[in-house]
């Protein structure tokens, strides 16, 4: 790696904000012999331009002998982060690639299929005379070819190992942040009904103890392998089959990881084991008690993540802006903190232009929701008649508080400004709601991150619930007894600090958030330690707004002045009128700090 290349190596004509500072310091840190580097900048500091710079620091392969490691990878787990780059003229030298399910077959009887499922995949011997225009392998050769290969985490992970996409000299790593729970999630096991083919056809113990759980494990890999087997024998098969045969492979891979990882007495790796009830008709006998399905989750998976991330590369750039503490985060993801140097990039956006707004109801946890909630959906209607020409976004954290919301907002004669999404069709509503020139208000769950809502796009946002981690899950219950507050408090503000970037994109963007938990404000404090400057200046001008009285019928209507111009108004102001005073709203919940954190957060809706 030549990190005095990375000013040449920046893909935009000019800077911005604080990229050149945060170019000079990237490149010392690594100079200085770091072999990571943490770039911690804020949302719209233009993360991608800055990765971008670092990547093109990659030793070439006409500068390095055949043996050396050349070239850089891009890597982030947002598959609309890769779309972003992927849609930039200034990235445009960065090879996608993506998963097969991606791409369609090209061969005339098969372009609707995908290619993980074409003739190659489906017929043993196949000889595809396209082959060299498959969308896919096409994409794939010229990523392996290039300086600068582009995936998403997921199949950066997965291709570990590949002698397609081998050890490069960079890997710069978008959105990092996430880096140790999206470890934690591609290394869970899922054995149940819609991952197991043949799971009816299984007899499952209960499994009291995780030494149980890897005998069974070896037993169900061994099944797997035969079932393999006998398709792979097969001279064609059924796009089921093709299905079937991969996820065989999938989770024979897992099952066998899993056994390898636990018998490791080096591996730092604790693995938990869950279990659901057996089906109703599940038989039993006397002899031995049957089980439901598992659930095998692995904590801090250092190991995991070596062989699929840091054997990847000789340097890396990890960037984001909510790794919140550096020595926490290392940690997690098994680095030596010795050898990780952290670079901060301040945010150049007005702290005035991205306002924090107590309009706190009470809490939102499962106990109080019921109590709670009416006064949120009475709370939201006065906002939207605030914003009533703006777009706004409702973070409703679960689908429960979703439906909840959705129905009260009906009740209340605003529905017709608001647009909900369910799992599968998430994407295309969020976009038709993007595409839209109506003043609509978005009830999204779990879109705090990787969205850029730029400009008219959103203008105002409400978070309704502290994004506090359900406690319900094995995991996050074994950290909490072990004492370990500080890192679920971490999880839960880093949430709600890219929860608070989605609406505010450039220096002269503007937008309200709007706090409605009264745990969020109780977060601030629990948390303090770990908030970064720019966040805490936001925190700290945390106001009160003066909200019109509730009034459905004008949440529908826009407001204009004398001259019959619109007049945006934002969190209690027009544009014209003087800041409200300044509040109490952050000292008095310092008072609250003193109850038990498990009283505060504790809470099983996930």
């Amino acid at each position: 790696m030549n990190p005095e290349r990375i000013f040449e190596e920046f893909p935009a004509p000019s800077y911005r904000g604080n990229q050149e500072s945060a170019l000079q310091d990237i490149r010392d840190a690594f100079a200085a012999g770091n072999d990571v580097v943490l770039v911690r900048a804020p949302t719209g500091s233009g993360k991608s331009l800055l990765a971008r710079a670092v990547a093109g620091c990659a030793r070439t392969v006409a500068e390095g002998d055949p043996s050396d490691a050349t070239g850089a990878y891009y890597t982030t787990p947002q598959v609309s982060q890769l779309d972003d780059v992927a849609s930039d003229d200034l990235l445009a030298d960065l090879s996608v690639i993506r998963g097969k399910s991606n791409y369609t077959c090209i061969l005339p009887d098969e372009r609707d299929t995908p290619v993980n499922q074409a003739p190659c995949v489906r017929e043993r011997g196949y000889d595809c005379s396209v082959k060299h225009r498959c969308p896919y392998f096409s994409d794939r050769a010229i990523a392996s070819n290039r300086e600068i290969a582009a995936m998403t985490l997921a199949y950066f992970m997965q291709t570990a190992g590949s002698e397609v996409f081998r050890t490069r000299d960079v890997v710069v790593v978008d959105e990092a942040h996430g880096l140790a729970e999206w470890a934690e999630m591609y290394a869970t096991i899922q054995l149940g009904p819609r991952t197991v083919p043949f799971w009816e056809e299984l007899r499952v113990p209960e499994i009291d103890r995780t030494e149980r759980a890897v005998r069974y494990a070896e037993n169900l890999a061994q099944t797997c392998t035969r079932r393999k087997d006998d398709l792979l024998a097969q001279q064609s098969l059924t796009p089921g089959e093709v299905r079937e045969r991969d996820r065989l492979q999938e989770l024979i891979g897992e099952l066998e990881w899993f056994v390898s990882d636990f018998r490791d007495p080096q591996s730092p790796t604790t693995w938990l084991v869950d279990q659901s009830e057996p089906n109703s008709g599940a038989s039993t006998d006397d002899e031995e008690a049957l089980g439901g399905p598992l659930t095998i989750k692995p904590m801090n998976p250092e190991k995991y993540l070596a062989h699929t991330v840091w054997d990847r590369g000789n340097r890396f750039a990890l960037l984001s802006a909510t790794i919140l503490n550096k020595a926490a985060f290392c940690r997690q993801v098994g680095l030596d903190p010795d050898t990780v140097a952290l670079v901060d990039v301040g945010h150049t956006f007005p702290v005035e232009n991205r306002p924090l707004y107590d309009v706190t109801q009470g809490k939102m946890t499962y106990e109080h929701r019921d109590e709670t909630t009416p006064k949120l959906a009475r709370v939201i209607v006065r906002i939207m008649q605030n914003h009533p020409d703006e777009k706004g976004l409702i973070h409703a954290h679960s689908y429960d508080i979703q439906e909840r919301l959705a129905q009260l907002l009906t009740d209340f004669g605003v529905g017709d400004r608001i647009r909900t999404h369910d799992r599968d069709g998430r994407d295309a509503d969020l976009e038709d709601w993007k595409a839209s020139d109506d003043p609509d208000v978005f009830l999204s769950v779990k879109m705090e991150e990787a969205l850029d809502l730029k400009g008219d796009l959103c203008r105002f946002q409400v978070i309704c619930k502290a994004p506090f981690l359900n406690t319900s899950d094995s995991r996050v219950a074994h950290r909490l007894e072990a004492d370990q507050w500080a890192w679920y408090y971490r999880a839960a503000l880093r949430t709600v600090i890219q929860a608070c970037g989605r609406v505010v994109r450039a220096p002269d963007d503007y937008g309200a958030t709007y706090l409605a938990d009264s745990s969020l404000l109780d977060l601030f404090e629990r948390a303090r330690t770990d908030v970064p400057d720019w966040f805490d200046a936001q925190v700290d001008r945390l106001e009160q707004p003066s909200l019109p009285a509730f009034d459905p019928q004008a949440a529908l209507s826009e407001v204009h002045d004398g001259s019959g111009r619109s007049n945006r108004r934002h969190g209690g102001r027009t544009d014209a009128s003087e800041p409200p005073s300044r509040t109490d709203s952050r000292r008095s919940l310092r008072s609250s700090s003193s109850s038990s954190p498990l009283a505060d957060v504790w809470d099983t809706d996930g």
